[in-house]
């Protein structure tokens, strides 16, 4: 490990540098993942974008799924990772985090929001899917608390967590945004991310034909092991502070 630890620091030094996060990431933060073995789609059906719009049946369920999932996207963290990450972009070794993730956490271990590029979006912020406004969770979950079961905006339309949904289109702006750093990056790192889901899969694929260093930090195999420059199975919160660690000391 300490070799592809190397390898990697040795590539942060100078360039531009773009991470691409994932569920694992934030696991370690106590928040549970979606699609594995044990995940929350294991307990519960996903609700999808059109059903959610047209069915209050449908919204009301939406909501409380998210209602049982509150509890641990308040309690968690930044953990290590996150905060070796961020402690990379002060020094000026990353440029940018792209992330599949919607806790919020990158922020919270101080990389400013414009460089925070949140693919599926934000489950600490609530939107109209009506007139955009936007809101707090935290308000949401209050009303509902109260006895209202699916909350609406004063408008009249449907609040709905900031994120994509099944069948929901991804965010425009932030895919132009994921693709160009990609193509335009010197060293993409994957990190707690399995790679299968798309089109965010697609991003370490642009990068690595743009001539990028690929290295992969996760648990499980992905299907960009075997093209990869670097791949490191171990937990993000473990390697990456040997990482930042590393690329510090050189620096």
């Amino acid at each position: 490990m300490k070799a592809a630890i190397d390898q990697i620091a040795a590539r942060m030094v100078t360039g531009k540098n773009v991470a691409f996060t994932g569920a694992g990431i934030s696991t370690e933060s106590g928040i549970p993942d979606y699609r594995s073995q044990g995940g929350i789609w294991d307990e519960f059906k996903p609700v999808y974008f059109d059903d959610f719009m047209s069915e209050k049946n449908a919204r009301i369920e939406y909501w409380r799924q998210k209602a049982a999932m509150y509890d641990d996207l308040q309690k968690a963290k930044p953990n290590a990772a996150h905060l070796a990450l961020a402690e990379l972009y002060d020094h000026g070794r990353l440029t940018a985090v792209i992330t599949q993730n919607i806790d919020g956490l990158h922020q919270e271990s101080g990389i400013p929001a414009d460089d925070v590029i949140e693919l599926h979006g934000n489950t600490r912020r609530v939107r109209c899917m009506s007139c955009d406004a936007l809101s707090t969770d935290h308000e949401a979950f209050e009303r509902i608390a109260a006895g209202d079961p699916a909350p609406e905006c004063a408008c009249g339309g449907y609040l709905k967590p900031d994120t994509i949904s099944f069948g929901q289109a991804m965010p425009e702006d932030e895919v132009k945004r994921a693709t160009a750093l990609a193509q335009g990056c010197d060293l993409f790192l994957v990190v707690g991310s399995t790679l299968l889901v798309h089109p965010a899969a697609l991003l370490p694929d642009m990068a690595h034909r743009n001539g990028a260093f690929l290295a992969i930090v996760n648990l499980s195999e992905t299907p960009y092991d075997a093209v990869c420059d670097v791949r490191i199975q171990g937990k993000a919160g473990e390697v990456l502070p040997q990482i930042t660690s590393q690329v510090l000391q050189i620096s």
